[in-house]
């Protein structure tokens, strides 16, 4: 059975994208350090980031060495990082965001 695997880009990077989908396993973060192991918490889509380390609230998530958002919320190790944890930093309207289906909530339509 092969190792699932995520990237990460720059060292600074808190978070890791995942190259395939994972469910509570330990995956490889391939990238500027090697081979290293992160443990995913729940279930995590490929595509979608992954906590390389602890998140503190109101600190920033940091993607290709730059702040793409803030965590609303303490992060752990592992976790799948979106919208129900982190707050956008790429526009203002993505704080209403629906988090299970990513429609925007401020606009009525009919």
């Amino acid at each position: 059975m092969s190792v699932k695997r995520c990237l990460q880009l720059r060292p600074e990077d808190n978070v890791a994208t995942l190259l395939e989908d994972a469910a509570e396993e330990s995956v490889a973060i391939l990238g500027l350090r090697g081979r290293q192991i992160v443990s995913v918490v729940g279930t995590v889509a490929l595509g979608h980031k992954v906590a390389l380390r602890a998140i503190p609230r109101g600190t920033a998530v940091m993607k290709y060495g730059a702040p793409i958002g803030v965590a609303t919320c303490d992060i752990a190790a592992g976790e799948w990082v979106h919208l129900h944890n982190c707050r956008s930093m790429v526009d203002v309207r993505t704080g209403s965001f629906d988090h299970a289906t990513g429609a925007a909530t401020d606009t009525p339509y009919e």
